[in-house]
């Protein structure tokens, strides 16, 4: 029995090294891909631009600024309100680098199941 399996697929075989060498280069262009997002900033504000917070493009915190003046420092609910400000600047600014991650890597997931931003998606898998 020496007839290759794949002739009745109507092609004379089936090309491993091919499709290898194809799955390489995908793997080459994500890590591309993922180099550039964290190595790109996007920033996210609240109150006017009172609170900016910057993140990489994979959602790690890089920057806070707050203008002076924001909160008086010595008022234990300023404060308070300081932190939630600081948290509302990090979500905009993570939802803007999640957006840009979905739009630099989607090409790249190819629609697999579990990739950025598929349901079910840990924050940060790849989905491979």
């Amino acid at each position: 029995m020496s007839e290759n399996p794949f002739d009745a697929l109507g092609g004379g075989g089936f090309d491993m090294n091919a499709l290898l060498q194809q799955a390489q280069q995908m793997q080459e262009q994500l890590q591309a891909a993922q180099e550039r997002l964290s190595e790109t900033t996007v920033e996210g504000s609240v109150a006017g631009g009172s609170v900016t917070v910057t993140v990489s493009g994979v959602g790690d915190l890089v920057s806070v600024a707050i203008t002076p003046g924001t909160v008086d420092g010595g008022d234990a609910e300023s404060l308070a309100d300081l932190s939630d400000l600081v948290v509302a600047a990090y979500r905009d600014a993570k939802t803007k680098a999640d957006e840009m991650a979905s739009t630099v890597l989607g090409p790249l997931a190819g629609g697999l199941p579990g990739g950025p931003g598929a349901p079910g998606a840990a924050p940060g898998q790849l989905g491979f």
